[in-house]
C-alpha cells in the first residue's frame, strides 16, 4: 500500500548533511554497498543493499547521536546526556558519549532484550531499567533531564540528528552514483529525512521511497492530515520503527522531500528478513528489513537501479528464532497442524508413515490426552513440520485428510 507526499519545509541542509559527514570521518564507518541477485531478477534493474547493519553498533543511530553531542556546549557537555530507548539508539548515545568523554545515561524499558541492555552499558553509559513500553521510559527518561540538566538526546527529533543520519545518502550518492531509487524504513523519520535532504539537493530526479509496518504507520495519515498523528498502541515485531507518532522535524522534511511512503505486513517483514539471511547472508533486524519487504512486496513499482538501506543489525535471538519461522511459515516452509487420533499403540507411527510418503520432515511432536474436548480413546496432536512451499503444504493437508485424520488447525 503506499501513499503520495504533500509538500512542506524541513529545517536541515546539505551543507548541514556535509558538516556531519566530516565530523563523522574516522567515527562512523563507510558502510558496505552489497548488491543482491535475487532481488536485481526480481526488480528487473540492479539492487544493491547498503548495509547500515554492519555500522558500529549494528546501526546508522551512532551517526546522529554523535553528531547531536559533539555540537553541544561545554556547560552542557559537562552535564551530561540521557537517552531513551529500547536498543539501537540506547547503543549510538552510550558509544558516541564515551568517544567524546560526555557521561551518558540510558533509560530502556524493564523487558528490553538482555543483549540490548548488556551492550548498552559495554558501550559506556549508565543503564536505568523503567518502564514497561518505551512511551513510559521516555517520560522517566525527561523527567531525569529537568531534575539533573543532562541534556536529553532524541532519537530523531532534532536537526543534528538528521543531519547525521543523513550522511547514509551521501555515502550511497558516492556508492552507486547511477541510483534511481532509495528505499528507507521509517519510524520516527529522522534517518529517511537526512537522507532525503542529502539526495534531493544533489541529485533531485532520485526517487525517496519511505516504508513503516501497516501496524505502526503514523505516516500516512499524519500526511494526510498536514500534521503529526499519533497511532495508538502500534504493534508490529519491527521495534526499530515502532513509533507511534512522527517527529516534528522530520515531517516537515518528509512531507517536502519524500516522494512516496509504503507499507508492509509482519509476513512480508518476516519473509525479507528471511532473504537477508539466506540469498545475502546478512543478519538484519526487522525493521532493517523493512526496504526488501516493500520490493518483495511489488517488485514492479521501483526504477532502478534501487539501493534498500539495511537500517540495523540488533535483533534478539529468540526474536529471531520466531521470525524466521514465521518466515517460513509465510512462504510455506515451515507448517503447524493439530489432528486427533485414536489413542491406541502404533497410531502416531501410523500417522508418521504417511507424513513420510508426502515428504514432510517432522520437526516436533506434541500430545494432549486429558483435555475435556477429548473422547475417552481419543488424543491431540500437534506437529510442526517442515514444508517446501506452498503447493506442499496443501498436498500435505490433503494426504491428512485422505487418510482419515480431522485436521482440527
Amino acid at each position: 500500500m503506499s501513499y503520495s507526499t504533500a509538500a512542506l519545509v524541513g529545517p536541515v541542509t546539505l551543507d548541514d548533511v556535509r558538516g556531519a559527514q566530516k565530523m563523522l570521518s574516522g567515527v562512523a564507518r563507510v558502510t558496505a554497498m552489497e548488491g543482491s541477485r535475487h532481488l536485481s531478477q526480481l526488480v528487473g534493474s540492479p539492487v544493491h543493499l547498503k548495509c547500515e547493519n554492519l555500522q558500529r553498533t549494528g546501526s546508522f543511530k551512532l551517526r546522529g547521536a554523535y553528531v547531536r553531542i559533539a555540537g553541544l556546549l561545554p556547560e552542557q557537555r559537562a552535564a551530561g546526556v540521557v537517552a531513551a530507548s529500547a536498543g539501537n539508539h540506547a547503543q549510538g548515545v552510550a558509544l558516541a558519549s564515551s568517544l567524546l568523554g560526555v557521561r551518558s545515561t540510558v533509560f530502556m524499558p524493564k523487558g528490553a532484550p538482555l543483549p540490548k541492555i548488556s551492550a548498552t552499558r559495554d558501550y559506556g553509559a549508565e543503564v536505568r531499567l523503567h518502564g514497561q513500553v518505551v512511551d513510559e521510559t521516555l517520560a522517566a527518561a525527561q523527567e531525569y533531564a529537568e531534575r539533573t540538566g543532562a541534556v536529553f538526546i532524541h532519537p530523531f527529533d532534532h536537526p543534528d540528528v538528521i543531519a547525521g543520519q543523513g550522511t547514509v545518502g551521501l555515502e550511497v550518492l558516492e556508492q552507486c552514483p547511477e541510483v534511481r531509487t532509495i528505499v528507507v524504513g521509517i519510524g520516527g523519520g529522522g534517518l529517511v529525512a537526512g537522507i532525503a535532504v542529502a539526495v534531493k539537493a544533489v541529485r533531485p530526479d532520485v526517487r525517496i521511497v519511505g516504508v513503516q509496518a501497516e501496524g505502526a504507520a503514523a505516516y500516512p495519515p499524519s500526511l494526510a492530515a498536514g500534521r503529526p498523528v499519533a497511532v495508538e498502541h502500534p504493534v508490529t515485531m519491527a521495534d526499530g520503527i515502532k513509533v507511534g507518532r512522527p517527529g516534528d522535524v522530520p515531517f516537515g522534511i518528509v512531507g517536502d522531500l519524500v516522494d512516496e511512503v509504503r507499507t508492509v505486513s509482519e509476513d512480508e517483514l518476516s519473509t525479507a528478513l528471511l532473504l537477508c539471511l539466506e540469498r545475502a547472508k546478512l543478519v538484519v533486524e526487522p525493521a532493517g528489513a523493512s526496504p526488501v519487504a516493500a520490493l518483495l512486496s511489488d517488485p514492479g513499482a521501483f526504477e532502478g537501479p534501487v539501493v534498500a538501506v539495511l537500517s540495523g543489525g540488533n535483533v534478539d535471538p529468540v526474536l529471531m528464532q520466531g521470525v524466521l519461522r514465521h518466515g517460513m511459515a509465510a512462504q510455506g516452509r515451515y507448517l503447524a497442524v493439530r489432528l486427533r487420533l485414536t489413542d491406541r499403540p502404533g497410531a502416531l507411527a501410523t500417522l508418521l508413515g504417511v507424513l513420510s510418503v508426502v515428504d514432510a520432515n517432522v520437526l516436533d511432536v506434541s500430545h494432549v490426552r486429558t483435555d475435556p474436548r477429548l473422547g475417552l480413546t481419543e488424543a491431540e496432536v500437534e506437529l510442526h513440520l517442515e514444508t517446501k512451499g506452498p503447493e506442499h503444504c496443501a498436498e500435505v493437508g490433503r494426504a491428512l485428510r485422505e487418510a482419515g485424520y480431522p485436521v482440527i488447525g
